[in-house]
């Protein structure tokens, strides 16, 4: 039985009612990492706050920037979060290497229905609410990593401090198939600034994809959001789907996006508001403590072990005593689904005892990652 697009009942929708939106997290719900991350700037591109979306810059620049999820929302839409940009250094002129942007990334076998490199290729239409001080010119990207082709536009921001809707429609591209894998393929960047190697070639402006050409990435009437400290950039709502309409926003239900989101990124366990368990584990050997941690969804790859690394950051307690630990390494069983943690420093006890593990000091954090 066909089942027709929400709010747009004229158009089929190819993946079904729920899902259209090819963006995870793009009202800005989940936060694992935290929700404010400050002193952003040269040699910090990586994920920070909001889960799916990337500080990712060029070059050497002078900024630094506060990235953080807010609660400022377009009224009565329906959202709650906001990623912000606030400027908290600023940088009058970018250097001609310099480029920045908030970035989404894509796995390949996500948008195999999107048909690219064949004569069916679909358009793809972004969406998005946006809010800043600083009016004009904005460059957006959409880049396929597999085949280096390019495909930007521009929006403009025309009110100050005031929500905004946008809507941008990218044409299909008939050239370069995107893989079939869970590997990074399409890249969605939202451009805040750009030196002359990004500017000074020809900006089309026109959707249409092409060969990747640095120069002429970003429109050379990109605003600077770097240029004042009282600057801000705020984002929300933003949907990518097939075809030549935007529908309404696709809001799921916060377990459904936390899901999606810890494919990505897992964060186990985090002391912040108090202790927190972690699991249960034993003693291999008199001084060879292991536990197995188990993930809620399976990762889109090995995931790699982020842990702190302090005096006594976490405890076991066994046998009606404990050992202090202060961090972990994984063993090589490594799956998509679980992890063995292991502490040979500080570990003690019988071999074979049982005991349970948790946080147990301000800091203290467990994660895993397997980002694009």
């Amino acid at each position: 039985m066909a089942i027709t697009r929400i709010g747009n009942p004229a158009i089929a929708d190819q993946r079904g009612v729920n899902f259209r939106n090819i963006i995870i997290n793009g009202g800005m719900d989940i936060a694992q990492r935290g929700t404010s991350a400050t002193g952003l700037g040269n040699g910090d591109s990586g994920y920070h706050t909001c889960d799916r979306w990337s500080f990712n810059e060029n070059g050497s620049p002078t900024y630094e920037f506060t990235m953080s999820q807010d609660t400022d929302v377009p009224t009565g839409q329906g959202f709650a979060k906001s990623l912000k940009m606030d400027c908290t250094t600023a940088d009058a002129a970018f250097a001609a290497a310099d480029a920045l942007r908030i970035q989404h990334r894509i796995e390949g076998q996500n948008v195999q229905y999107l048909k690219k490199g064949t004569v069916n290729a679909e358009s793809l239409t972004l969406s998005f609410w946006v809010k800043s001080n600083k009016t004009g010119t904005y460059t957006i990207e959409i880049y396929d990593n597999d085949n280096s082709r390019q495909n930007g536009k521009t929006y403009t921001i025309d009110t100050a401090n005031t929500w905004e809707k946008k809507t941008i429609t990218f044409a299909g591209d008939t050239t370069g198939a995107f893989d079939n894998d869970n590997g990074l393929s399409l890249l969605i960047g939202f451009y805040l600034g750009a030196g002359s190697d990004w500017t000074s070639g020809t900006f089309n402006n026109d959707g249409n994809w092409e060969a990747d050409s640095k120069a002429d990435r970003v429109s050379s009437s990109q605003v600077n959001l770097a240029d004042s400290t009282s600057n801000e950039w705020y984002i929300t709502g933003v949907q990518l789907e097939a075809g030549q309409v935007a529908s309404d926003f696709e809001f799921l239900p916060f377990d459904v996006n936390l899901a999606r989101c810890q494919r990505y990124y897992f964060l186990k366990a985090d002391h912040s508001t108090g202790a927190e368990n972690i699991g249960v584990g034993l003693m291999y050997n008199s001084s060879d403590f292991r536990t197995v941690v188990n993930f809620p969804v399976s990762m889109r790859t090995r995931a790699s072990l982020e842990v702190a690394t302090a005096s006594g950051a976490y405890q076991h307690r066994r046998n009606g005593g404990f050992n202090n630990l202060n961090d972990f390494f994984a063993d090589g069983n490594i799956s998509l689904t679980s992890i063995t943690l292991i502490n040979q420093s500080q570990a003690g006890g019988v071999a074979g005892q049982a005991g349970y593990l948790f946080t147990n000091s301000s800091g203290a954090f467990l994660a895993f990652d397997a980002e694009l």
